[in-house]
């Protein structure tokens, strides 16, 4: 027997890898997460020691309140959002390239650049133009960094709700609408009854996320003097120079954040209980 057969024969007999592969990944994975532990009750016994009960009772209902206007404004957005994304969803899977065109063009622009750029645009942009905004009695509106911090934000999530939700209906088989047109089904009862309870299954996990990148996201309007939590927790530090208003600040996003997932993958196994059976 020559030597390349043999060697083929002693690969084909040779054990398989991806076992030996898994064991470290495994391995891997648990240092990690050793570490993350570890960092974790380092940072606990560190805050312990140096916790400030008074320093945290002083300001504890300035985060409150802080955390009363990020959820308000986060909560709006969205529903503003979601309300604007369907008819932009809808123009951008249009055939009509007078609407398919814009449709494109709003997305590609509140995608493609930054929520706080889209922020400044709004609130100072717009600001410049006083005369003409009091012309037309919008000044009212344009003048409170509130109503520009929410139209910013409702303008950039609308745009990433809209492709969530093309996506989404595009997911759908074309058999799905096939067969709702051989039944005699309506378009918009299609829609409504068999192409959206699919569609949104496949848009929940993309839209809990736009929902936690918009809270994560909200820190930016304290730069244009909106006292959100964030704007609490820089007026907190500016006041004491404690870098603990900061963690306190982020422990609270982690909370937020934490809490969303939870409610996601809950409302996700409801809506699939059926395709595990």
């Amino acid at each position: 027997m020559s030597n390349t057969a043999s060697r083929i024969i002693e690969t084909m007999e040779r054990p398989p890898a991806p076992a030996r592969q898994w064991t470290r990944q495994r391995i891997a994975g648990h240092v990690f997460m050793g570490f993350w532990v570890l960092a974790a009750l380092g940072l606990a016994t560190f805050l312990a020691g140096a916790w400030d009960s008074e320093l945290f009772a002083r300001y504890a209902p300035n985060y409150a309140s802080g955390l009363i206007v990020t959820v308000q404004l986060v909560l709006i957005s969205i529903l503003l959002g979601a309300l604007l994304s369907a008819p932009i969803a809808y123009a951008r899977t249009s055939r009509n390239k007078f609407l398919a065109w814009p449709a494109y063009a709003y997305v590609y622009f509140f995608r493609g650049t930054p929520l706080l750029a889209q922020t400044f645009l709004i609130y100072y942009g717009l600001g410049s133009f006083r005369p003409q905004l009091e012309a037309l009695g919008l000044w009212t509106f344009f003048r409170e960094a509130w109503y520009c911090a929410v139209l910013a934000f409702t303008l950039n999530t609308a745009a990433y709700q809209a492709e969530i939700l093309r996506g989404a209906v595009q997911s759908v088989p074309r058999g799905q609408w096939e067969g709702a047109a051989s039944l005699g089904l309506h378009r918009f009862q299609t829609l409504q009854k068999i192409i959206l309870p699919q569609a949104l299954i496949v848009a929940l996990r993309p839209y809990g996320n736009e929902i936690i990148l918009m809270i994560k996201g909200s820190a930016i309007v304290a730069i244009i003097t909106v006292y959100d939590l964030m704007g609490e927790t820089r007026r907190a530090y500016s006041r004491t120079f404690d870098f603990q208003t900061y963690i306190w600040a982020a422990v609270i996003y982690l909370a937020i954040v934490e809490t969303l997932r939870n409610i996601i993958d809950w409302i996700e196994r409801r809506i699939t209980r059926h395709l595990k059976r």
